[in-house]
């Protein structure tokens, strides 16, 4: 007791204030608990225990406004006897703001089963239509009443807990720097919320793999606030069911309905209970193919996976949807490009709740290996709320040690990952996601030995797609891991009966030169084009595939060589099916497309095998361009034809990609 007299009386009074929100938070998150837990659904202590830590987020945030503004000697009770008054009708302002967001935050999950989150504003746009709904819907009488009761009750209560700490005598006359130090320390260590590199993040609440869950431990201005940039984030009813016809028969949509907007196909195979291969996806980081051996740079980068992908179905005309990593996985994992601007889709927690094909690989265990945090960009929300069962594996839970931000290095990533992989006596589906092609290009020290450093001129640098030695080794380095991995895996007895598939989350923008076509280069292309390689020397049969395919094609396609029973929601092909996409009429050959998304650019467009249309999203000017030659493309009646086609279709897959990120929940 001697010590807390000794705590200045400052201090005193703003933990008074935190505990005092923090408890009405906590009684609020107990009434949403007994007003929607689903019937025989357990109590979850472990929803509780994350929400009391973002609930003591927003508390300490308030506690340190309280402290710093206290810094100014006249907004201080203690210095100043008139601040008592302008704390008496602040105070009681914030908690009525509070309580006003969870009645708010109740009946906005009564509604739409969400908590509370910046789409709400939304409906400001229809205000009167809206006030009349909620007037006929929910008692705001009776709530209006309620939060005028708790408004008195709140000035009243902060009123006596600042009155009371006035009244008491300061028994420690220094200033008691030390306290306000330690105080700052522990209330900004409650806002960053955790351990660790990355913060408290809304995506955590996914990580309990249960919506509900989920739902129970967020905070409604956590939620809240964390969607206010992506309030805007919707697309257009009208546009996506003008365009749904078009979309449903290039995606062989089996039972059309453009009403309930039904974009589900599904596919079954004959022997779906045969043996099972495992499935070993790798993500590369910045694969980009003008950089690499495959398509003859002479730098000769990729030795090693050059010769995997004379021994796979190699398809050499593969792009990413988007540039980005995050917005790479997010497809691949999705099928859906990612359209979300300026942010990406995996921070939208609006967009959070996604079916993916991975869950329909019945009897399958699933794993993610990254070498560093999940908590990068999101994208644990992502994975731990879709992939079912997931065993996510980070830098804490490896014997290497981490080298750089990106924690540790992709040679030892991946025999980490082996490690796990062949102690399994189930059928797997294992992601693994590398990092080390990036800046800072770290080189660990105990593969020097092993790994011998090149150098070239800059010259043959600029001319041959790289800016400096450093980031032409890094990526010569992920060569090295793969070729470690490889090597480990034949080792062991889950090679033979697995399926490798090798995709790069993105390309590099860069000058291709020679190498390619000049609208590769002029276009951006450069940022998309990667290498997709299906690697199984015992199952499969080599073969180079010139089709354009998309990253968002690798699910269905996997999914189809396993010969798994799968139903897909989104853009997806099997690039195995015999059936290409929808032929225009006569003009085009039948071929599938691949849709890009330039963010900075702010463009959209289509690649066919012999076209590349694209559009500016502002200013609605068009390029038509070819992709097999430097030539302009010639004007005809035939050219004009496909062209109006490609802007067309265009039109349509972007518009249905919105709305898709939003409505391809999880069943």
């Amino acid at each position: 007791m001697l010590f807390l007299q000794r705590i200045p009386r400052l201090l005193r009074w703003i933990f008074s204030v935190v505990i005092l929100l923090l408890l009405t938070m906590t009684i609020c998150r107990i009434l949403f608990y007994i007003q929607y837990n689903p019937p025989q659904k357990a109590f979850s202590g472990s929803a509780f225990i994350l929400g009391f830590r973002f609930d003591a987020r927003i508390a300490c945030i308030v506690g340190l406004a309280i402290m710093l503004l206290n810094a100014i000697p006249f907004l201080n009770p203690f210095k100043n006897a008139a601040a008592k008054k302008i704390w008496n009708i602040l105070l009681p302002l914030i908690f009525t703001v509070l309580i006003l967001f969870y009645f708010i935050d109740f009946y906005h999950f009564d509604y739409l089963h969400q908590r509370l989150n910046a789409t709400v504003l939304n409906y400001l746009e229809d205000a009167g239509i809206s006030f009349n709904m909620m007037w006929q819907t929910y008692p705001l009488i009776k709530v209006g009443i309620a939060i005028a009761v708790l408004l008195l009750l709140a000035r009243f209560l902060f009123a006596r807990l600042l009155g009371g700490y006035l009244q008491k005598d300061s028994f420690y006359k220094r200033k008691g720097i030390a306290f306000y130090i330690v105080t700052f320390f522990i209330l900004g260590g409650f806002i960053f919320g955790k351990i660790g590199q990355f913060p408290l993040r809304w995506s955590d609440a996914f990580t309990l793999s249960d919506d509900f869950k989920a739902n129970l431990a967020l905070n409604p201005f956590q939620s809240f606030f964390s969607t206010l940039s992506f309030r805007n984030s919707t697309y257009d009813a009208k546009k996506v069911k003008e365009y749904y016809p078009l979309m449903a028969k290039y995606l062989a949509v089996q039972q059309p309905d453009s009403i309930q907007l039904n974009y589900e196909r599904k596919y079954t195979v004959a022997d779906s209970i045969g043996n099972k291969p495992n499935v070993v996806l790798v993500i590369c980081e910045s694969f980009s193919a003008y950089k690499s051996s495959m398509y003859g740079n002479p730098l000769n980068t990729t030795p090693y996976f050059n010769e995997l992908c004379k021994n796979g179905i190699f398809f050499d005309r593969c792009f990413t949807p988007a540039y980005g990593t995050a917005r790479g996985v997010w497809a691949t994992i999705t099928g859906i490009p990612d359209v979300e601007s300026p942010s990406t889709a995996s921070r939208n927690p609006n967009a959070v709740n996604q079916h993916t094909i991975i869950n329909d690989f019945k009897g399958y265990n699933n794993y993610y290996f990254l070498g560093g945090s999940a908590t990068w960009a999101n994208i644990r929300g992502l994975l731990t709320n879709n992939i079912n069962g997931l065993h996510l594996y980070e830098e804490q839970d490896y014997k290497a040690a981490k080298i750089d931000v990106w924690g540790i290095s992709d040679k030892n990533l991946f025999l980490e990952a082996n490690k796990v992989l062949k102690e399994q006596t189930k059928p797997f589906f294992a992601i693994i996601q590398t990092a080390d092609n990036h800046r800072p290009y770290t080189i660990p020290k105990e593969d020097e030995a092993v790994f011998k450093r090149v150098s070239f001129s800059t010259d043959s640098l600029k001319k041959f797609g790289f800016e400096s030695n450093e980031e032409m080794n890094a990526f010569r380095y992920t060569d090295f891991s793969y070729q470690q991995f490889m090597e480990a895996a034949k080792k062991e007895k889950y090679f033979d009966n697995t399926i490798f598939v090798f995709i790069g989350d993105h390309g590099i923008r860069g000058n291709a030169g020679d190498m390619f076509p000049k609208s590769w280069t002029e276009q951006g292309l450069t940022c998309e084009h990667v290498p997709l390689l299906f690697y199984a020397p015992k199952l499969l049969q080599p073969k180079r595939i010139n089709e354009v395919c998309s990253q968002a094609d690798i699910l269905p396609t996997v999914a189809s060589l396993v010969k798994t029973n799968y139903r897909n929601t989104t853009f997806g092909r099997n690039l195995f099916d015999t059936v290409p996409a929808l032929q225009y009429k006569s003009i085009l050959p039948k071929e599938n497309f691949s849709f890009i998304i330039d963010h900075d650019a702010k463009t959209v467009g289509l690649i066919s095998n012999q076209y590349y249309f694209l559009k500016n999203l502002k200013t609605g000017k068009e390029n038509f361009v070819s992709m097999i030659n430097n030539d302009p493309v010639q004007k005809t009646p035939a050219t004009d034809s496909i062209k109006n086609y490609l802007s067309h279709l265009t039109d349509a897959y972007y518009e249905t990609a919105k709305y898709l990120l939003l409505n391809n929940k999880k069943k």
